[in-house]
């Protein structure tokens, strides 16, 4: 809708300020942390969308219900920690992750810690974790560590402390947490290490000093594993019994942590769409089979969040303002789409986690915004245009019934209806006159976009006028060129710098010459300018002809006439040098070719301008007579002539007299290019609903570029290679005439030096023969 021009600053304010709102807004939560519920729901549905695979590298030795049931209550002896170390590293696993604290020395059986530490150092691939302790007297928080022999005994330590988010489930980890001088690797990264992976995280040293505030590096989504149960795993009393199979730690990652109830932690985790428990053991293996699977998702930047969630906003706001209400809220329904599978894809491919939360609220308040700041520009709008209107005379007031019928923004539209319907009454009538205009005339603005046109204006462009309106005039007529130049006449810069001339001619893609006029008007506030074509091909061709006749004459015709005269003179100056009956016979000749110049030239001005004398006419029979007339010509050029004719009566309708002497020049024009000796050919059939009249011979033959100008007048293709061929080419411009005037047309089959053949087609009539006629008539 068109803005009052008093509200547009307005407008254009108020869109500023809600633009301006929403981003503020949408930059503000773009964050992860903020509307956590839609960016959590978000995150959970593309990982149940697209589930992990489960590395089959990967084996849980379960401390479960039967191990505690066969061994007795937690915590066990460290003696059966050794031999099940002794029993997996047999197998030789590639690294061996200990979930189990051992932080403290077992104060009853201290020949254990010897045991199981000499167990660690002969694995040489045992993992112990490290876990956070709470603040320490002097405020800092510290770390607790495996038991000292442990730890040195140990090939690596790792931490095993997952991210809660705010709604208590745990989605991510940080690759490394612990004091700022040497944080920790996660257990799973760190058994990587083991297996000599090389990664920046890997320690050389599990004694390193450690000191300084806590820290947590490298934050990552946890992708977890599709199935209930996605990992290979033994009960801890089966390895120990030796009841699992002989390759089953053979090159795997081997995870030892409890599950059974009641005995370790239970962490919240999503599966699927769903929160389940998990024990922590399984939560490193799913952090273990990313690291495997080479999966590595991380929380998007902030940067990226906030350009991920302010673009679409932005798009949002431009469909808002430049389409129409349903355009526009399909555009923010596409785009809130677009956001989700942008969301749901960026793991997959750049592994990177999106927050979408902030851009899809953004989007959903938009429209409602957007809504209510144009249903009040539209009555501001409504309410400024009824007072422009009465201004300007035009009839508003509303009937007695409608004063109170309807809320305020129902009556103003009923009102500005009122003066709509007068000014498209107005408008008709203009439109109305236009239409009846006989040349293309169009109406443009100051730019050259087409307000009005009219029928001739359609019917000369080949388009609907409807498509017309709004259109750019310049494109409109880009092929309506100058002769001289071959630019378009209409330019855009012309309507730019107000430089159109008044008029100027030019040639369109059809070949017609127009004239076009240029009227530059002005009715404040618009100004714009009247455009009409005017066609001069007919008075172009009628000057080409005027040129063409005066070519005759200053040249076909002048020349013979000229030899005339040069004979008489040179005869008047040596009388003795000629014998009178050669001068004579050269006068004679030349006197002829005159008059059958003249001939030429008025049959074909009377082809193309007069009248037809239209009857039913025999081609056989004139095919005959144009035959007997030739005899003599082919006698004295010693050609023979093959006439076949599939029809005894060809009538068509047409003038006998024109129709006559077409068929004489084309037998005309084959004996004179045929060389002594040869043979032509006649024939007439039918072909479909036309008389085919073929005249084949044995001549020169004529190129395809030369056929292209056969049949134009005064063009002689052989003047070059047959000298002696007199005409001046108005032959077969004649025959082409009479043909298309009969609604016929004239078909040309040549190659060079192997003849032509000439096809005239003829409209079929089907009439009585005239014996037939007058016989019924008596």
């Amino acid at each position: 809708m068109q803005a009052h021009p008093a509200s547009r600053p307005l407008l254009r304010l108020e869109w500023g300020a809600l633009a301006a709102v929403l981003f503020g807004f949408v930059l503000w939560f773009s964050g992860p942390e903020h509307m956590p519920r839609i960016n959590h729901l978000v995150q959970d549905t593309v990982s149940w969308l697209y589930p992990r695979r489960a590395s089959p590298d990967i084996v849980i030795v379960t401390i479960d219900a039967p191990s505690l049931q066969a061994i007795g209550r937690w915590p066990w002896r460290r003696a059966l920690h050794a031999e099940l170390i002794q029993r997996i590293s047999a197998h030789t696993p590639r690294a061996i992750g200990m979930d189990i604290l051992l932080g403290e020395e077992d104060l009853d059986y201290p020949e254990d810690d010897m045991v199981l530490a000499q167990a660690m150092r002969n694995s040489g691939r045992v993992v112990l974790p490290v876990i956070r302790r709470g603040a320490t007297p002097g405020g800092r928080p510290g770390a607790e560590r495996p038991f000292t022999p442990f730890a040195q005994a140990a090939a690596e330590l790792g931490h095993v402390h997952v991210h809660m988010d705010s709604d208590g489930v745990m989605r991510s980890f940080y690759r490394q947490e612990g004091p700022a001088s040497a944080p920790w690797p996660h257990l799973s990264l760190a058994m990587t290490c083991v297996a000599g992976a090389v990664q920046p995280t890997c320690q050389s040293n599990t004694s390193l000093p450690r000191r300084g505030a806590w820290v947590r590096k490298d934050p990552q989504i946890i992708a977890f594993a599709h199935g209930a149960a996605p990992f290979t795993s033994y009960s801890y009393i089966d390895v120990l019994r030796g009841q699992v199979p002989a390759a089953a730690f053979r090159d795997k990652y081997v995870l030892v942590g409890a599950t059974a109830p009641g005995l370790g932690d239970l962490l919240p985790a999503p599966v699927g769409l769903q929160v389940h428990h998990m024990p922590n053991v399984e939560l490193v293996a799913h952090i273990l089979n990313n690291a495997l699977t080479d999966v590595r998702i991380q929380p998007a930047s902030g940067l990226v969040n906030s350009i991920f969630n302010l673009v679409p906003v932005g798009l949002a706001l431009w469909a808002l303002a430049a389409l129409g209400p349903s355009a526009a809220l399909m555009g923010c329904i596409g785009l809130a789409i677009a956001m989700l599978v942008f969301a749901g894809l960026s793991p997959w491919i750049w592994q990177i986690m999106l927050s979408p939360a902030a851009g899809l609220a953004g989007i959903a308040m938009a429209y409602p915004l957007w809504s209510w700041r144009r249903l009040s520009a539209a009555t501001r709008f409504l309410e400024l245009e009824m007072k422009t209107l009465r201004r300007e005379g035009l009839p508003i007031s509303l009937a007695e019934d409608d004063l109170h019928r309807g809320d305020f923004l129902e009556r103003r539209i009923r009102a500005v209806e009122q003066a709509s319907e007068h000014l498209r009454n107005l408008h008709h009538f203009v439109s109305t006159s236009l239409q009846q205009l006989p040349s293309p005339t169009f109406v443009c603005d100051a730019q050259g976009s087409v307000l009005l046109a009219n029928a001739a204006a359609a019917l000369h462009l080949g388009i609907k006028v409807q498509d017309i309106h709004g259109a750019l005039l310049p494109t409109l007529l880009q092929k309506l060129v100058a002769d001289d130049s071959g630019q378009p006449l209409l330019q855009e810069s012309q309507f730019q710098t107000g430089t159109l001339p008044p008029q100027s001619e030019g040639r369109d893609a059809d070949g017609r010459s127009m004239l076009l006029l240029a009227k530059p008007f002005a009715a404040p506030p618009a100004q714009g300018w009247l455009i009409t074509l005017v066609d001069l091909t007919d008075m172009r061709q009628a000057q080409k002809q005027r040129d063409q006749a005066m070519h005759f004459i200053s040249h076909d015709i002048r020349a013979p006439i000229g030899s005339i005269l040069t004979l008489l003179e040179m005869q008047r100056e040596y009388p003795d040098q000629m014998p009178a009956s050669e001068l004579m016979a050269r006068i004679e000749r030349y006197a002829q070719a005159s008059l059958a110049l003249a001939e030429n030239f008025v049959h074909l001005a009377s082809a193309k301008y007069h009248a037809y004398q239209f009857a039913p006419v025999d081609l056989a029979a004139l095919l005959e007579e144009a035959v007997d007339d030739a005899w003599a010509a082919l006698r004295e050029h010693k050609l023979s002539m093959d006439v076949v004719m599939e029809e005894d009566c060809a009538y068509c309708m047409g003038d006998r007299a024109l129709l006559s002497r077409a068929i004489t020049n084309i037998l005309g024009n084959a004996i004179k290019f045929s060389p002594e000796g040869g043979k032509l050919s006649c024939a007439l059939s039918l072909r479909a609903e036309s008389w085919v009249l073929a005249v084949r011979d044995q001549g020169p033959g004529i190129s395809a570029k030369d056929q292209q100008r056969l049949f134009l007048p005064f063009e002689r293709m052989h003047s070059h290679s047959h000298p002696s061929v007199a005409g001046a080419g108005l032959g077969l411009a004649f025959v082409h005439t009479v043909v298309l005037r009969h609604g016929g047309s004239i078909e040309v089959e040549s190659q060079e030096g192997h003849g032509a053949e000439f096809r005239l087609v003829l409209p079929r009539t089907k009439v009585a023969p005239p014996e037939d006629l007058t016989d019924a008539a008596g």
